[in-house]
């Protein structure tokens, strides 16, 4: 499958506010009179996959699978050179940005994002600008003499891939050792190796792109170290050429596991264990002008030798009611695409790597009768020496950084409830119920380093982390549904759900000692520095419906509609972002970005079955 969609951006609440509408994107705009959008996905990654059974006898089973997979995964975004940023909501086109220092400026930009002159993307100013920008690239592709003149695109479309090739084998032998006992082992392996690039999509009406660094221009004397690629310097981009940066990403896994099952009258068990390798290395295609030493050719491997254990059981009151529980200790190699400090310009990992621990386990009560059937879960989570990365650019330091953090634990512990209850032949309802505590339970360290330099503005630094909601998801969720089945083969249901305790991920780095030097507890910039972003409540209303028909007895004809959000809530902020860009004395200068569930949608599908 071939998927390409345009993305939706996020952005404060500001622009949304002077845009009229939660819906607000600002990445698209208009090109001749007619819509772009600058970001655009594109997805396409067939798999191939080839599994032989064996069964030497009624009890013995071999089953053994090899899969390939590869394609491209990537998308859009805008860059450009020796130009204004041209993101229509960036924060210096604000009217809050002028409201204090210039009013008549915020009125004015205030009017036009209202009238709707600005608030979009200008693709026919790009078109302008890069239509009369002369300029001559001299010793072009790093051939002496040679000099190419034309126009110099200031904005580009680039597309960012990471394209994936990825070839494997599971093998697993299952038999019955007797009446009680099941035993199975297995090995697993794959080799897969992510193309990390970018090419250039659209030159927007201009001739050709240089690929050299722009923040290493500024910031070095020598212009060596703002070329991208050493071994060819100088080099004039066009279309559809890789530029900026280019390497494989390689990781190979190995691992073996073996589990062992038992059924006696009452109780069914299992326990299991896992023995793995994995090594992940970084292959440079381009030797940086700011890292010549550590960005071309391969790295050195990390070696990550993890292990893990889980155990089971089932025990039947009778056979209607039933408790299971389960537990698990396991560790795993680090992320590769967090393990590099800067993978895009060269090969130096996070200080400290290390496996991370996942200790689990869970307690469950089960009730199977012909009118009643429902779940109640008691579980929890600890999760030890995470990894966490991200690029952004600081204010303070006025470049682009990596910001690194290692030792970043986490504890999940929660209960779930479910049941669905037929009360009458034709009518059932279910509800649905989870809640539980997701936090943060360490105080991580931190490394910032600058992107195009080997320059580290700070390293273990700590983060006051410890007792922050993990952002990203309810941490409280319920939901009521009643249906009616009709003996006339129609169906309809209606179902209220309802979401609390929903956070943003807290940024690091206001939560520093260094954030807070120089305030006091009683100073606003304290609690706000400090206060995690919470989301508002929300409920909605959703409703399923369907119908089928027989014909002749062997045809079937099925159509099923669904309408989500009936009520229409467009105010249901459902994700987004603290920004790791932030204003130590004015918190409100970046506001985190966020984004709202869709109002009142509708699917229906027709199918025909024979």
């Amino acid at each position: 499958m071939h998927r390409w969609q345009g993305r939706q951006g996020l952005a404060v609440q500001e622009a949304y506010d002077l845009a009229g509408t939660n819906y607000y994107n600002p990445n698209w705009g208009l090109q001749a009179g007619e819509k772009r959008n600058a970001r655009i996905s594109v997805d396409h990654k067939p798999m191939f996959l080839l599994s032989h059974y064996f069964t030497p006898n009624e009890k013995t089973e071999w089953v053994t699978s090899f899969y390939y997979t590869f394609g491209r995964d990537g998308q859009t975004n805008l860059n450009w050179y020796d130009a204004k940023d041209p993101r229509p909501d960036y924060y210096r086109y604000l009217p809050s940005y002028f409201e204090d220092t210039d009013p008549a400026m915020a009125a004015q930009l205030t009017s036009a994002w209202e009238n709707g002159s600005a608030g979009q993307i200008d693709w026919d100013q790009f078109y302008f600008a890069n239509g009369k920008n002369l300029y001559s690239v001299v010793d072009a592709d790093g051939s002496a003499g040679n000099t190419v003149t034309g126009n110099r695109s200031k904005y580009i479309v680039e597309d960012m891939r990471n394209d994936p090739r990825r070839f494997g084998l599971n093998s697993v032998w299952s038999s019955a050792l007797n009446e009680t006992y099941r035993l199975s082992v297995g090995l697993s392996g794959h080799d897969h190796v992510t193309h990390n690039y970018k090419v250039i999509s659209d030159l927007l009406g201009g001739d050709f792109w240089v690929d050299v660094d722009q923040f290493a221009e500024q910031d070095f004397l020598d212009p060596s170290a703002a070329q991208n690629d050493l071994n060819t310097t100088n080099r004039v981009i066009t279309e559809d050429e890789r530029f900026g940066y280019d390497y494989d990403m390689h990781v190979r896994m190995g691992q073996a596991f073996a589990q062992v099952e038992g059924t006696w009258q009452h109780i069914e068990a299992y326990a299991a264990g896992q023995l793995g390798i994995q090594s992940f290395w970084r292959d440079g295609l381009m030797k940086n002008g700011r890292f010549p030493e550590n960005s071309f050719g391969p790295s050195e491997k990390q070696n990550f030798l993890h292990y893990g254990i889980k155990a089971g059981a089932t025990y039947k009151i009778n056979g209607r009611h039933f408790i299971t529980a389960n537990g698990a200790y396991l560790t795993r190699p680090p992320l590769a695409r967090f393990a590099y400090i800067s993978p895009r310009t060269r090969d130096a990992v996070v200080p400290g790597l290390q496996l991370e621990k996942v200790a689990s386990a869970d307690l469950n009560y089960i009730v199977r009768s012909p009118r009643v059937k429902g779940r109640a879960t008691l579980y929890f989570a600890d999760i030890q020496d995470q990894v966490w990365s991200r690029s952004f650019y600081h204010d303070d330091f006025r470049t682009l950084v990596n910001y690194t953090m290692r030792g970043v634990d986490q504890s999940h512990m929660g209960v779930e409830f479910g049941t669905e209850v037929k009360v009458t032949p034709t009518i059932s309802t279910s509800i649905v119920y989870g809640t539980g505590q997701f936090i943060y339970t360490s105080r991580p360290l931190a490394t910032i380093t600058r992107d195009n330099s080997a320059e580290v503005f700070a390293s273990d630094r700590q983060i006051y982390w410890k007792n922050y909601r993990v952002g990203g998801m309810p941490q409280t969720a319920g939901s009521l549904s009643v249906r009616y089945n009709s003996p006339k083969f129609w169906f309809i249901a209606i179902t209220g759900n309802y979401f609390a305790d929903i956070y943003l991920d807290p940024n690091p780095d206001r939560r520093s000692a260094e954030a807070l030097d120089g305030f006091v507890t009683e100073d606003p910039q304290w609690d706000e520095l400090l206060e995690q972003t919470q989301l508002d409540n929300a409920f909605t209303l959703d409703a399923f419906g369907g119908k089928s028909w027989m014909f002749k007895r062997k045809y079937r004809l099925a159509l099923n509609v669904s309408v989500s959000n009936i009520l229409n809530n467009q105010e249901f902020t459902v994700g987004g972002f603290e920004q790791l860009r932030y204003d130590r004395q004015d918190v409100d200068r970046f506001p985190p970005k966020v984004s709202y569930l869709f109002g009142r949608t509708y699917f229906i599908m027709l199918s025909f079955g024979f």
